[in-house]
Parts: structure tokens; C-alpha cells; sequence
């Protein structure tokens, strides 16, 4: 990565463990991710090999306890590998940042039991993994789900569909949000779906502007049964588990948007002192240099909005939850306007897939939706002030 982004993480007082964090993943992004980004969005491949790939680097239990593999790290330590990973493809950096959700919440809310089962092949990526909140008829509001899950002796017997799920059809295991109980949030529960369950089929992979190298499709459970034992903390404990592992996926999509919109800047900065117009470089002329002035402001402003927001949440403030909304609010849309910006620098060069940056353009603009949406960002933020 650039000079821009050691500069700020020094003002931010990284320390060495943290800088060896961010080199390593760096390295990785740069050598095996960054060479085929643009190969993998043109095929819509998804490159299971290479993700497991980050399993030895400790790169599948970022915050998982390291009796079960997990390297047991904080939610900074995780924003500067997500940052890092983006740099080279968000598309890549936000599929292990969905998998670190799944294997965070078996490893918070799982027995022990469970932990043992799960989470050694998770950590390792030997199993990838899936979250699956949304629902055809729910997205924002997720307490109005509608999968149902009925005990029948020693299973549940699931019966609904999930939309807009990554890794659909590719992942091992699928952390499901159910509906075991009366409407409302008390009657959310958690199961863990095993790829191989019966009754559970994947749709077709949908046409997406962005995030070509990750499948999406609908996850769809018709009497699908899985057994009582993959119940995560009892019937009724699903609505909390969901909300908790969302600061942390917050955090975590805005540092793939950092990390992409970085990517972007830089792309641009080495094109326009290439590029010759009028007889001189063009970032000679004024305006464009105001341009980049402004999209280098706005990076390192939400870069330290971000560490600040997961440094709270790794000392859990009070306030953290806001802090984690705002964030996620402001610096996915910084991203996509920065890497919207360098586009537009690149003028008609931008437009092709070749560059790059229209891929960033188009990959950063589901950061504003997926997580939480940054309306709704914004109703936390409001009522966090009301006090509500």
C-alpha cells in the first residue's frame, strides 16, 4: 500500500504486532489476490483455493479464542486486515470478513461442544461459511423473518428461503437465523445448516453489478432437517446473536471500503502523472490537483474515524455501537465517492475493466447496503442521540 496509508496508521500509534498484522496481509493480498482480481470478476469465479489459502495465516478466526485455532485477535487487528485485503479486492476481503462473522458467533454463543466441532475446521478453512439474516420479504427490518424452524424429536425441521447470501452453494456450513417462536424478535433462533442437510437447495447465482468472484444466491430449506444439537444458545436467543456479530461486520465492510477507495486513489494518482493533455502531466493542472486534495482528506479522515470506532468496540464503550454505525455510515460512502471520483479522473480509461476502477466502483457501492443500510445507519445514530 501507499505511503498515505503508513503515515496515518503511525499518527494512530499502531504497535509492531499490529504492523506485522497489516504487512502480513498486505502480502498476501498483494501476491495472491491482486494478480487475479480482475480475471475472477470477468469469469465470476470464485476462488475457494485461494481463501483457504488464508486459513494458515490465521486469517479464518481473526477474534476466535485459540484453543479451537482462532488467533484470538482484537477488531482493530481485524479492520487492518480487511483494509489490506480490500486494497487488492473487496469482493475477496468481504467474503472472510462473512466467514469471520459465522465462526465468531459459534465461537461466542456455542457450547463447548459445538465450539470443538465447528470451529477447528472453520478457523483452518478446511469449512467456509455463510450468514443468512435476510429474507425475500425482510431485509432492514430482520425481526420480521419468516423461516420457520419446528422441533420434530431430535431436529428441526426447517422450512423457507434466504436472499442475497454469499457463498450460497460454495460454503460448508450456514449460520441460519429461524423462526422457533411467536412473531417478533423473541421468537428468533439460531441454527447451524450443514451443506450436505436434507431438504436444503441453493437458487440460481444472481446477476449482480459488483462482487462478481462471490456467488450469490437464494438458500432455500424445504423440511430440511438439521439436528437439535446445532441450536445456538437456546430457542429464542437468535435476534441477539445476529445483532451482536453486526458492529464488527460494520466495521469490517468499512475497511473493505477503505481499503478498495485506497486502491482507487492510487490507481488514479499513477495515471494522471502518466497522462499528457494541453502539453503537461495532467496533475499540473489546478483543479485536478484539488481533486486528489480532497479524496486523500476524506480517505485518511475515515481511516481514523475507523480505527477510533474499533478500538471502541475492542474496549466495548458504551457508546460503540454508535461509533460502529457512524463509521460504517461515513466511510462506506466516502469510499464509493472516492473511488467514483478516480473514475472520473481516468475519464474514458475509467470506464474500462481493464484499469481496475470501474470494478472498485461497482464492488464498493453494495458496502452501502449490505450490514445494515446507511439509512438505517442513520436511525441508530438518531436514537443513540434521543436516547431511545
Amino acid at each position: 500500500m501507499d505511503a498515505a496509508v503508513d503515515a496515518s496508521t503511525s499518527q494512530f500509534e499502531l504497535n509492531e504486532e499490529q504492523r506485522a498484522i497489516q504487512e502480513m496481509a498486505q502480502a498476501f493480498a498483494a501476491d495472491r489476490v491482486a494478480p487475479n482480481a480482475l480475471d475472477w470478476d470477468r469469469r465470476k469465479h470464485f476462488p475457494a483455493d485461494v481463501i483457504r489459502e488464508t486459513g494458515p495465516l490465521g486469517l479464518g478466526g481473526i477474534y476466535v479464542r485459540d484453543d479451537v485455532g482462532g488467533s484470538a485477535l482484537g477488531r482493530l487487528d481485524a479492520v487492518l486486515i480487511f483494509e489490506a485485503l480490500s486494497h487488492a479486492d473487496p469482493g475477496f476481503s468481504s467474503f472472510i470478513s462473512i466467514h469471520n462473522m459465522v465462526a465468531s458467533m459459534i465461537d461466542r454463543f456455542g457450547n463447548d461442544e459445538q465450539r470443538l466441532r465447528f470451529l477447528p475446521k472453520l478457523t483452518s478453512m478446511e469449512w467456509l461459511a455463510s450468514y443468512c439474516l435476510t429474507e425475500p420479504g425482510s431485509g432492514s427490518d430482520a425481526a420480521a423473518l419468516k423461516t420457520r424452524a419446528v422441533k420434530s424429536g431430535g431436529d428441526y425441521v426447517l422450512n423457507g428461503a434466504k436472499q442475497f447470501i454469499s457463498g450460497a452453494g460454495d460454503s460448508d456450513v450456514y449460520a441460519v437465523m429461524v423462526r422457533t417462536g411467536a412473531d417478533g424478535p423473541k421468537g428468533i433462533s439460531t441454527i447451524v445448516v450443514p451443506k450436505d442437510a436434507p431438504g436444503l437447495s441453493f437458487g440460481a447465482n444472481e446477476h449482480k453489478m459488483g462482487w462478481h468472484m462471490q456467488s450469490t444466491r437464494q438458500v432455500i430449506f424445504e423440511d430440511c432437517k438439521v439436528p437439535a444439537e446445532n441450536l445456538l444458545s437456546g430457542e429464542g436467543a437468535g435476534f441477539g446473536i445476529a445483532m451482536a456479530g453486526l458492529d464488527g461486520g460494520r466495521l469490517n465492510i468499512a475497511a473493505c471500503s477503505l481499503g478498495g477507495a485506497q486502491s482507487a486513489l492510487d490507481k488514479a494518482l499513477s495515471y494522471t502523472a502518466e497522462r499528457k493533455a494541453f502539453g503537461s502531466r495532467i496533475n499540473q493542472f489546478q483543479a485536478l490537483q484539488f481533486r486528489l486534495a480532497d479524496m486523500e482528506t476524506e480517505l485518511q479522515a475515515a481511516r481514523i474515524f475507523l480505527y477510533a470506532a474499533a478500538s471502541k468496540l475492542d474496549r466495548k464503550a458504551p457508546d460503540a455501537g454508535k461509533w460502529s454505525a457512524m463509521a460504517k455510515r461515513f466511510v462506506t460512502d466516502t469510499g464509493f465517492n472516492v473511488a467514483n471520483n478516480a473514475l472520473q479522473l481516468l475519464g474514458g480509461y475509467g470506464y474500462l475493466h481493464d484499469y481496475g476502477i470501474e470494478k472498485l466502483v461497482r464492488d464498493l457501492r453494495v458496502h452501502q447496503i449490505l450490514e445494515g443500510t446507511n439509512e438505517i445507519m442513520r436511525v441508530i445514530i438518531a436514537r443513540a442521540l434521543i436516547g431511545r
